[in-house]
């Protein structure tokens, strides 16, 4: 049997009393070897900068996501539920108290709505709104509508306009999402928004807070495939070049 080498007996005894100390509460530190970032994808360790970089890059090349939560813009606030993906999408959105589905497939952009949504104003014998209740209404590509609500659709234009923090970047620790761990960067110590990083699996985005109380969004589905399928002729009505304005 091979003898210990009586300095290494000591420095062992060493640490041992030392390490004892902090379970008794006088508070040194140091004595765990345990890694905290110990089965994380080790972005929690990267400048925010970093950070930011990976997780914009981890989403863009994401196949699908599901997107929930609150949009404030142009004065209005949008409540969206979406699910998108690189040729498509589809979900719900409501804005100053309307509701409405949205359906795009490749370029052809669907919506539906109730008469209320069609006719905000209640005129009576309003035929056209009559129509168009309940039915998925073909928007034309020329019409004002089409690009307005085709953004809530695409997955890249969101994405690219609403994962940017603003101003001087910071890590602000480890957090966790739906029991997911997470490591938070903030843009100006928040006021320019915060946003969730997952520590496990790919770093995907899981939550935002947009700056200048723009909204709250939270991501989940990350690559989760989902289809888009068409709707039935019954179910459809083609209005033309241009939807009808209240």
């Amino acid at each position: 049997m091979t003898a210990i080498p009586p300095g290494r007996t000591r420095r062992a005894t060493l640490v041992s009393a030392i390490c004892a100390l902090v379970v008794t509460g006088v508070g040194l530190t140091g004595c765990s070897s345990e890694d905290p970032d110990a089965g994380t994808n080790g972005v929690g360790k990267l400048t925010p900068e970093k950070i930011q970089a990976k997780t914009r890059a981890a989403a863009v090349s994401a196949g699908a996501v599901r997107l929930s939560g609150t949009v404030v813009a142009g004065g209005s606030t949008y409540k969206l539920d979406m699910r998108l993906k690189d040729d498509g999408g589809t979900g719900s959105v409501t804005a100053e108290g309307a509701a409405f589905e949205l359906l795009r497939i490749g370029e052809q952009l669907y919506l539906k709505a109730d008469t209320a949504f069609w006719d905000p104003e209640g005129g009576e014998g309003d035929a056209a709104a009559g129509k168009l209740d309940g039915k998925y209404v073909k928007v034309p590509e020329g019409d004002p509508s089409y690009k307005r609500f085709s953004g809530f659709t695409d997955k890249d234009v969101l994405l690219d306009s609403l994962l940017t923090l603003h101003g001087t970047l910071k890590n602000d620790g480890r957090h966790e999402q739906s029991g997911v761990r997470t490591v938070r960067i903030t843009g100006d110590q928040g006021s320019g928004g915060t946003l969730d990083v997952s520590l496990e699996g790919k770093p995907y985005p899981l939550r935002l807070v947009r700056g200048g109380d723009a909204g709250t969004l939270t991501f989940s589905a990350w690559g989760e495939d989902f289809a888009l399928n068409e709707p039935k002729k019954s179910e459809t009505v083609d209005y033309g070049q241009q939807l009808p304005t209240s």
